[in-house]
């Protein structure tokens, strides 16, 4: 969420940040609220100034034994303007925060304009795809001819855009999951916790999940809870409400959560295999810290993912995500594609995103950079590392033989028994 009074002191920033991100918002009628709002806090006071005066004039009559009939009334009068207009005054201040709510993130200075993803800027790549003598398959027909990945008893079970792993794909996926994760926290410095996967609304909107894609979730009937979109929600939460001590920044958070997404406008995209699904699995990564060091620290988080893709051997590229395809909450994102063989392009396993103060507004977590300063507003980053059943893909076609067996990347080969290869039949021990 935007600072209303920045805002009001840089109009022209906030029409241009809509206009870099495509958004339709009347900014008009917003200033105009708040200007309302503020007129009817300054004849609050001024009442509350006159209550004063006739209290004080109150005293003085009955001091003096004289008769304070009069200015008793008229202090009662005023003691009712006051309640009428503090109801109003709240109404506005309702009014405001539901359209702020509904403004994104101000891009930051050095993020592409453009419209959609053919706009966005590539950074970096890493490795070289591999050459096939064969033409390479996609992910889904290796899974279901080893028997490790199963659509059609999925979508029985549930419906489309499920998944059900089986045997070796299970634990393939177990296997990425605890690579992830020590990685994280025994060489990046990061502390696991396990979140809960279901949230209320206020952990919700803490992070710009709601209103404004209350479409994209999957909500409990007759609950206030939802299942999570992803680990951001619960951990960039974690500390919401709290003022944190300076000293302690930045705060690094990784957890392994399932992630629940509607897909909601994704009709006839990706419809076969694990590329866009209602349920998957992801390793996030959050860091909490201070406003003047966060560009520094989106840096090293994407570097945290990348090397992730660079101990799996798997060839990807970095890409700033352009003013209209970028997140609501973000002010910065990096993307991280991976190279899958069978559609010859990269794809996204990993978005790692700026979001200054703009959630921490909204959760209101704040921090003191020692005892005498003001609470400031943290700021906080979040970056998946990595999505797991991309990474299953990725992995299936870029490891796939000729024969349709898969290479286990060597990284992984721990954390499956020391299996080298999955083939038909060869189940895990």
């Amino acid at each position: 969420m935007l600072d209303i009074k920045f805002i009001r002191e840089n109009p022209d920033i906030v029409r241009d940040s809509l206009r870099k991100r495509h958004t339709e918002f009347d900014l008009e009628k917003l200033l105009r609220l708040e200007q309302e709002r503020r007129d009817l806090l300054y004849k609050v006071e001024q009442l509350k100034r006159q209550r004063n005066e006739s209290s004080e004039e109150i005293a003085r009559l009955k001091k003096e034994n004289k008769d304070a009939s009069a200015a008793i009334s008229r202090m009662r009068e005023v003691a009712e303007e006051i309640k009428r207009l503090d109801e109003l005054v709240r109404e506005k201040e309702s009014a405001v925060r539901s359209r702020l709510l509904l403004i994104p993130n101000v891009p930051h200075e050095s993020v592409p304009e453009g419209a959609d993803e053919q706009d966005n800027r590539e950074e970096r790549r890493w490795a070289e795809p591999r050459e096939f003598s064969f033409e390479p398959k996609d992910h889904a027909d290796i899974g279901e001819k080893l028997g490790i990945l199963d659509f059609e008893r999925a979508a029985r079970l549930s419906r489309a855009r499920f998944a059900l792993s089986v045997d070796l794909g299970a634990k393939l996926e177990r296997a990425l999951m605890n690579f992830m994760l020590d990685l994280h926290t025994r060489e990046h410095g990061y502390v696991e916790v396990l979140p809960p996967f279901l949230v209320n609304a206020d952990t919700m909107t803490g992070t710009g999940n709601l209103p404004k894609f209350a479409d994209e979730l999957f909500k409990c009937e007759n609950e206030d809870l939802y299942l999570v979109p992803t680990a951001e929600v619960p951990v960039t939460n974690i500390h919401k409400g709290e003022i944190l001590d300076g000293e302690l920044l930045p705060l690094l958070y990784t957890a392994h959560t399932p992630c629940f997404r509607s897909e909601a406008g994704s009709y006839g995209k990706d419809t076969r295999g694990l590329m866009r699904q209602h349920q998957f699995n992801k390793v996030e990564l959050v860091r909490i810290c201070t406003p003047e060091t966060s560009y520094d620290e989106l840096e090293r988080l994407v570097s945290d993912a990348e090397e992730v893709l660079k101990r799996l051997e798997l060839p990807y590229r970095v890409i700033t995500l352009c003013t209209g395809d970028m997140g609501f909450a973000v002010a910065k994102t990096y993307d991280i594609e991976v190279w899958i063989p069978s559609q010859a392009r990269y794809r996204e396993i990993s978005s790692c995103s700026n979001c200054t103060d703009f959630q921490a507004r909204r959760a209101n977590i704040r921090f003191k950079r020692d005892r005498k300063s003001k609470p400031e507003y943290v700021h906080t980053l979040n970056g998946s590392g990595l999505a797991i059943g991309r990474t299953v893909i990725a992995i299936l076609e870029n490891y796939q033989e000729a024969d349709g067996t898969v290479t286990v990347p060597r990284q992984l080969r721990p954390y499956l028994d020391g299996v080298e290869r999955i083939t038909p039949g060869n189940r895990a021990q």
